[in-house]
């Protein structure tokens, strides 16, 4: 049997990082539904056609045309073991449309992970990241700084403060993430299968609870 994770936690909370983990360690394809959907235009195929027009127009992609695409991609052969959608469910309402969705087929979620952590220490983590304009290296100020301040260890191009990355804006991200997907958490909650990791903490503890709850659930799935 396959294994069907959602990653939910707020923005700078190190999704990303422990995706790549989880992917080596077990196997599971990671879906980010970003990254999904622009492939999807790039093969031109019919969904990625559709999605392309939405795009194109400034218009979200309806949720149901996003879900179609999730279904077509964990199909695939290299979701055998399993699969993790990051990006999606996003509201309350999308993940009761692909609950439905996945039930229809057999499926289902058999985890949910919410990484907390404390919302100014993501605003110090997120602000405090530099990035290089010419090769996309990611330094950051108090815990990787460049060698030359404010240079790129690499090419020496002057590095730059990303406009999503600004203290304003983050706090902003956080708010909106806050009120969208607190009902998404406890629609999890609800049915059994969230489990909260305190992101705040160092990275090899943060691997290891991971490492916990995916042994539990690849054991039993």
């Amino acid at each position: 049997m396959s294994t069907a994770v959602v990653l939910l936690g707020p923005p700078g909370a190190g999704k990303g990082t422990q995706a790549k983990h989880i992917e080596r360690r077990f196997g599971l394809v990671h879906i980010s539904t970003g990254d999904m959907l622009r492939a999807a235009v790039a093969e031109g195929s019919e969904l990625g056609r559709c999605a392309e027009g939405y795009m194109k127009r400034g218009e979200l992609v309806p949720d149901e045309l996003i879900i179609e695409m999730i279904l077509e991609r964990i199909a695939r052969p290299d979701c055998g073991k399993g699969y993790m959608l990051d990006g999606f469910p996003r509201t309350l309402a999308q993940a009761e449309a692909l609950d439905a969705s996945l039930a229809e087929r057999g499926g289902r979620i058999d985890l949910a992970i919410l990484f907390t952590c404390d919302p100014e220490a993501i605003v110090e983590r997120m602000s405090g990241r530099r990035v290089c304009p010419t090769c996309g290296a990611v330094f950051h100020l108090a815990h990787n700084p460049p060698a030359k301040p404010g240079v790129c260890d690499r090419d020496g191009t002057p590095l730059v403060l990303r406009p999503d990355d600004r203290p304003e804006v983050v706090r902003k991200r956080l708010e909106v993430y806050e009120e969208n997907t607190a009902p998404v958490a406890e629609f999890y909650r609800k049915r059994g299968v969230l489990a909260e990791v305190d992101a705040s903490r160092p990275i090899p503890e943060v691997t290891a609870a991971v490492d916990r709850l995916l042994e539990a659930v690849t054991r039993d799935s």
